[in-house]
Formats: C-alpha cells, sequence, structure tokens
C-alpha cells in the first residue's frame, strides 16, 4: 500500500467540509470537493462551486494564497461519486444524521478502491454506529477525523479508530494531517463528543447555568470564568457569541441522544426560554443580529456595545464588572475561596469540570495528557483540566468535592496530594492510572524548545534573549521580550552569539515558541527615550541592530530563521538578513514601521530591494524593485500567510513552509545543517536606484493616494522620507548605492521620524489601543 496521500476528496461542500478542503489545497495536494447536486440551474456542481468562491471572500481566509484555492476541483455526488477511485483519503462532511451518513458509505462502498482511508468529520456520533451494516474491508479503512472549526487556524484534530480499524490505514492519515495539514493529533476513543467537545459543552453548560442561577451578569461571568481560568478573553458568554448561540441546543441535543443515562451532562440540560427567544429573534451570535453582546448604532453613528439582562433578557449598555483581587489571577486556589459571588461562580466551573474531565480518564482518552492537549488546542485554554488541577491542589479538590458529597473521581485518588505533572531529571512526566509517573512522549521528529528548556541550561542570556545549545551542533536563539520585542539587549546578544558558535557550534537558528516570533522593535522603550530626549540613546540603538543584523547576514556559518505567528518590523528584518528562514505556515510578514510615523532602521529596505531585483518576474532597471518595496512598505502590507509572504518576497522561493507548528524547530534546525558544507557568507549589494526622477514619481503616486482620501497628510511625509532612501538620497541622477550608504539613509529617516511628534502620537496610540492614530 503507497503510504503517501497525493488527492483527497471531501464530500460536503459546507463550512467544515470546504474548510477541510482548503487546508488540504494548502498543503499543495489535490482535493476533490463533492456535495448534492444543484437542484435549480443548469450547473450542477454549483452547491460544490459556490463554497469554494465564498471562501476567497471569507475572513479569517480560509485558503493560503490564492493558488490554493485552484487545487479544489468542484462536482456532486450524483455525478462524480466514481471519482473517489482516483483519491488515497475520502473525508465525509455531511449533515450530522445517522442514516444520511451510512447510507452515503454504502455508496462509497461500491466506488472506492479496496484499502482507501474513509474518515467522518462527526463531532458526536460514534464509529461504531457509522459503520453499522458496512462489509469488513470498509470497516478496516474507516475511521474518524474530528476537525475543529476554522479547519486552517485550529489545530486540533481527534481521531478515533475503531476495533478494526487497520493500523496502516490509520497511520497514513495521521501521517497526512500531522505533516501536511499542520495539525497535533490526539487519540480519543470511541465515545460520543470523543474529548473536547464533551468537556467543552459541558463546561458551557454549567457556565451558564450557573451565571443564571447565582444572578451573575454576563460581563461578570465573562471576568471570573474567562483569564483567571486561564480560558481566552471571550470567557463564557462572548465564547458562545463567537461559536454560534444557535449551537447550544444542536450540542445539548446530540449529546444527550448520545450519552449514557447517568452522564453527569444530563444534570445540565434544561429549558432555556432566553436562548431559545434568542435564536427565534435571530440575535444567534456575531453571524447574527447579535447574541449575549451586542452593538448598536447610535443617531451620530457611534457604537455602543450593550449586553443582555440574564434575568429580563432586555439588551443594557455593557457594565464593566468591579475588579477582581490581584491575587486571583494566578491562584485559583484564591480565586475559588473569594468571599461571596465570585468564589462561588469560580468553584461550581472548576468543581464540575475539572472533576468531569478527571472522571473521563480511560473513557473517553488514555491519559490526561490527550485531555488536557485537546481542551488547549480545540478550545484555546491556556492549561488543560490536569494543569488546572494541579494550579487548584488535587487534594484540595478531592476534600471538597467529598465535603459536599460528590463523587470524586478514581484518578483523583491515585493522585492523592501529588501533582498530576512532574520534571523528572529534565523529562516532563504526566501521572497514569497505575500511580507511576510516565514520560510525555513527543510525535516522532518532534523537537520542542520548552523541552530542551527543561533538561538544559542556557549557553548567554541577556535581558531579552537567550542562546540554547538545541544539539548536532546547531545554537538557537530565542527572543524572550514581551511580544519577544527587539531592542540592545537582543542586538547585543546576536554580537555575543557570533563567536560563540564560531568556536563552538556550526550554525545558528533563531526561533522561539511564542505565540508571535517578534512584533518588532520595543515602541515602549523607544518612546521612554524619545519623551526623555535621549537621542543618543536612539541612535545608539538603530545602529546597533544595524551591525548585529549585518553580523548575522556575513557570519562565517549559516543563518535559518523560524518564524511563527507576527513577524512584523523589526522581527521581518531579522528574516531579511537570514540565510534562509523555515517558516511556520501561519506567518505573517511585514515591514510596518509607516503606520507608526517610522521607517523600517534595520537595513530592511536594502535587504528588500536586493530581493525583490532578483526575481525572475521582476522588470529590469532601477524604477520597479523600488516602485514595489515603496509599496510594501508605505502601506505597512502583512502577509497573511507564509505562502503570502514568499509572493511579497519576504521569503525567498527556497525558503521552506513548515505546516506543523510542532515540527518548525526541527525542520529549521535540519535546514542550518544542510548548509554547513561548502558555506560562503553572501557579497555585499550595490543597487542602482531612480534618484530624483524616482522621488518625483513616488511623491505623485502618494499625492494621488492622498486626494482620494486614502493617505493622510503625515502619511504623505512618512512616504516622502521612505522614497528618499529608496531612490538613494541626494543622487538627482540613476547612481550606484552601496548596502552602507543605504544604511546611512536609513538611519537618518529614521531618527528624523522619531523627532517629529506625529509619529510620538501614533506610538502612543499604537501602545494604548493597538492602533495608530491617523493623523
Amino acid at each position: 500500500m503507497d503510504d503517501i496521500v497525493k488527492k483527497v476528496c471531501v464530500i460536503g461542500a459546507g463550512v467544515m467540509g470546504a474548510g477541510i478542503a482548503a487546508q488540504v489545497a494548502n498543503a499543495g495536494v489535490p482535493v476533490l470537493l463533492l456535495d448534492v447536486a444543484a437542484k435549480d440551474g443548469a450547473d450542477r456542481d454549483a452547491v460544490a462551486k459556490a463554497a469554494v468562491a465564498k471562501m476567497l471572500k471569507t475572513e479569517p481566509a480560509p485558503f493560503m494564497s490564492a493558488a490554493a484555492a485552484k487545487l479544489i476541483e468542484t462536482g456532486n455526488i450524483d455525478d462524480h461519486l466514481d471519482r473517489v477511485a482516483e483519491c488515497d483519503w475520502i473525508v465525509e462532511a455531511i449533515v450530522e444524521r445517522l442514516d444520511i451518513k451510512q447510507s452515503l458509505y454504502a455508496r462509497l462502498e461500491a466506488s472506492k478502491r479496496s484499502g482507501t482511508a474513509v474518515s467522518s468529520n462527526t463531532s458526536t456520533i460514534p464509529l461504531e454506529r457509522l459503520v453499522e451494516g458496512r462489509s469488513e474491508q470498509f470497516r478496516r479503512d474507516f475511521l474518524i477525523t474530528h476537525f475543529f472549526n476554522p479547519p486552517r487556524y485550529m489545530r486540533l484534530v481527534e481521531i478515533v479508530r475503531g476495533t478494526t480499524t487497520d493500523v496502516g490505514v490509520a497511520g497514513k492519515v495521521e501521517a497526512f494531517v500531522d505533516r501536511f495539514m499542520g495539525k497535533r493529533i490526539v487519540r480519543a476513543k470511541d465515545t460520543p463528543g470523543f474529548i473536547a467537545n464533551r468537556i467543552g459543552t459541558y463546561w458551557l453548560a454549567v457556565a451558564v447555568n450557573a451565571a443564571i442561577d447565582q444572578g451573575l451578569t454576563v460581563e461578570e461571568a465573562d471576568q471570573i470564568g474567562g483569564r483567571p481560568m486561564g480560558v481566552p478573553k471571550t470567557g463564557i458568554f462572548a465564547l458562545i457569541d463567537l461559536v454560534g448561540v444557535d449551537l447550544m441546543p444542536l450540542l445539548a441535543k446530540s449529546l444527550s441522544d448520545t450519552l449514557p443515562q447517568g452522564d453527569p451532562y444530563f444534570d445540565t440540560v434544561r429549558p432555556l426560554p432566553l436562548v431559545d427567544r434568542m435564536i427565534a429573534e435571530g440575535f444567534t451570535g456575531r453571524k447574527g443580529k447579535g447574541g449575549f453582546y451586542r452593538l448598536e448604532k447610535g443617531a451620530d453613528g457611534a457604537r455602543t456595545r450593550l449586553a443582555i439582562d440574564l434575568a429580563t433578557g432586555e439588551y443594557r449598555a455593557e457594565a464593566k464588572p468591579a475588579a477582581l483581587p490581584p491575587a486571583v489571577e494566578k491562584d485559583l486556589a484564591a480565586l475559588v475561596a473569594v468571599p461571596g459571588k465570585v468564589g462561588d461562580y469560580a468553584w461550581t466551573i472548576l468543581g464540575h469540570v475539572l472533576s468531569y474531565a478527571a472522571m473521563l480518564v480511560g473513557e473517553a482518552a488514555d491519559d490526561i495528557v490527550a485531555i488536557d492537549d485537546a481542551m488547549k488546542l480545540g478550545y484555546n485554554w491556556k492549561f488543560g483540566p490536569f494543569e488546572l488541577i494541579d494550579r487548584l491542589g488535587s487534594g484540595k479538590l478531592a476534600a471538597r468535592l467529598r465535603a459536599e458529597g460528590r463523587a470524586v473521581p478514581a484518578i483523583l485518588d491515585v493522585a492523592g496530594e501529588r501533582a498530576f505533572y512532574r520534571v523528572e531529571q529534565g523529562v516532563r512526566q504526566h501521572l497514569g492510572h497505575d500511580g507511576d509517573y510516565h514520560d510525555v512522549v513527543r510525535a516522532e521528529g518532534v523537537l520542542l524548545l520548552e523541552d530542551v528548556k527543561r533538561r538544559s541550561q542556557p549557553v548567554a542570556t541577556s535581558a531579552s534573549a537567550a542562546l540554547w545549545d538545541i544539539g548536532d551542533g546547531v545554537l538557537c536563539l530565542e527572543f524572550t521580550a514581551k511580544m519577544n520585542a527587539l531592542d540592545g539587549e537582543v542586538a547585543a546578544l546576536i554580537q555575543q552569539a557570533i563567536p560563540l558558535v564560531q568556536e563552538r557550534f556550526k550554525a545558528l537558528v533563531i526561533y522561539n515558541e511564542g505565540s508571535n516570533f517578534s512584533a518588532g522593535a520595543n515602541l515602549g522603550l523607544a518612546l521612554f527615550a524619545v519623551k526623555a530626549g535621549a537621542w543618543g540613546e536612539i541612535e545608539k540603538l538603530i545602529v546597533a541592530g544595524q551591525q548585529a543584523f549585518k553580523a548575522l547576514k556575513y557570519a562565517p556559518f549559516p543563518v535559518v530563521s523560524a518564524p511563527a505567528g507576527m513577524a512584523l518590523g523589526g522581527g521581518c528584518e531579522v528574516l531579511l538578513h537570514s540565510d534562509a528562514v523555515q517558516a511556520h505556515a501561519e506567518s505573517y510578514v511585514g515591514l510596518v514601521e509607516a503606520g507608526v510615523g517610522l521607517v523600517p532602521g534595520w537595513g530592511g529596505h536594502g535587504e528588500l530591494l536586493d530581493r525583490l531585483v532578483r526575481l525572475p518576474m521582476m522588470p529590469g532597471g532601477p524604477m520597479p524593485a523600488v516602485m514595489k518595496a515603496f509599496e510594501l512598505i508605505s502601506t505597512a502590507q502583512v502577509s497573511r500567510s507564509a505562502a503570502q509572504a514568499r509572493e511579497m518576497a519576504f521569503l525567498r522561493a527556497g525558503d521552506g513552509i513548515t505546516m506543523n507548528r510542532d515540527r518548525l524547530l526541527a525542520d529549521a534546525k535540519a535546514k542550518a545543517l544542510a548548509l554547513v558544507d561548502g558555506y560562503t557568507p553572501p557579497e555585499p549589494p550595490t543597487f542602482r536606484l531612480p534618484g530624483e526622477s524616482g522621488r518625483v514619481g513616488l511623491a505623485g503616486a502618494v499625492a494621488d493616494f492622498r486626494r482620494k482620501g486614502v493617505a493622510t497628510a503625515y502619511d504623505e511625509v512618512v512616504a516622502g522620507r521612505l522614497a528618499n532612501v529608496l531612490t538613494g538620497g541626494d543622487a538627482d541622477v540613476v547612481d550606484t548605492v552601496t548596502e552602507q550608504q543605504l544604511l546611512d539613509l536609513e538611519r537618518a529617516a529614521f531618527i528624523e521620524s522619531a523627532h517629529d511628534e506625529r509619529t510620538h502620537a501614533r506610538v502612543e496610540s499604537m501602545l494604548m489601543t493597538g492602533k495608530p492614530l491617523r493623523n
């Protein structure tokens, strides 16, 4: 059996099916997307075609590039079901009705090749019920692959193997889902709701019921049940608005139909007249007229955020609840001990949900790691249930449950006063059913910096960065400041790293496991220096950054950057100075300084220009590359994926893209080692720039944007400084400019922008609101 998936068929072009097809296409693999034949019109494939067209307009975008969409071929199940024989994996993502799914499987069995995997994206129906009546061969080829919405962005896939599922067939699908689709696989048992939805639905039901019963406002519930518990800032009710209020009764019915009697979930099921009324009136959350929160537009055009009163059902102005005691932000025991409604509500949620999760060990999953991973990846919890129990204290949780006359799950008795996780000799371990600790095992080929850090000490550190030995002669530079912002401490450690690698290592990888690679320069620190009039410090920072980045570029060993998330401003300039980039697919790259009234200051102009002039499709002459660089920088364009970053020239054609975030460091390390033999640093470029005529042309374009209202007055000023750098400064004819001359122009333009009070206003606005002032 060929163990490589070369083509996939997705049946069902709804939100989930179409999204799964898009992610397969994002991996560069052809997809056949089928749905029912259209009842009206001449085009019987119209349903599937409409799904693809809709995704091209959807935000956030399901596709990582326009090219990915072209890999999806559409059809319908009446005319084209026989084409599943072309495919190596068939994904069923149709309506959540057992009879309809089974009818489709009967038709598939007659059309597919023996040994071709078939999986269902069901969220609640057990596998054994799905394959009732199917042949032994079909059962061997069948499994459940439960994706989460939206499939591009949610990293969890729960996989359920049946008792007769062929190990090779399942392994082939799992390898593709992991390495090509970029998902972390959690093995779930064949139980209703599997892991994440079973716990997540119970959690939301408990939280909603308790808020109503205990007289909390939705704002209070979201505050208590949100960040202190490691839940995203949406909390409870804002999360329901995000996923859809109308989903609540559907999930309740699905789980109620499939869970065994006596399951604690049934204690949460009760009529909710308020929710029924909201759905009937179209208040289904963000996709509808609003939900538990909604926006109301006043006569003056201003929008006011309203929240629903859980007692009356009427909307009122959102009211910020009183601040929680500082101690409870990181101390769950302190949170549940707060007298009154704060502690009562927190305990109601934690006591029920954590004990429910503990009850499911052995039933829904083999171990606690699977349950924790499912909730962190599927519901974006910062901590899994058992990590939360460790923060609360397993003994304290069990004691309080007993004191209230409630059942104590067996795994809590096994733990006693012990933690569910520990680190032993640098290895993270989890507590098992047997009362022993077991190593947390990573998937084959996964290398995580968090594991390296548990078992070793840094080679060197500064206040904003660290150097780690990741093995095989490769040193890793990690940014460590808030948002992985860059400052003089980072520049100093880069300079320290150069001789270290020369003496003891072969290559350098720049990588971290924060949410973002780097949001750029530390603007807060820079603004403080500006306010203090420390202009010398600002210039020192620019020079230090330029020198450090050029030291990376011309180091006598390979430098590979491995971004994930945002790589903006200075973060983008790090990539531009690297010999190669191995980017996570979800990398958002751009030189965004113009948005806050600045220009790139650490060599970004020259590095981007050098890449652009080398593009095979770039017209000759000095102006085309300058115009493209001006467009990208002046409008602060940011790629929406690594694939798009390559199209924008922030990545080279030969730079790699890793779909699975867990595999990024290993891939970057391998790329760095592959460059070692015969490595020589690049030669410094020279730039042929257009001079005065180029500046006039760029100024004319900006003036036109301002007349149209697209650019502001200060945008025009900043663009003029940018144009001055890109066209060669004072040169009035086509001229050749060295790399150092361009750096000098860049530094002068940055300092000039930094002196401008309009820049100060933009930076202050960005730091306070997350958005620059449009002045």
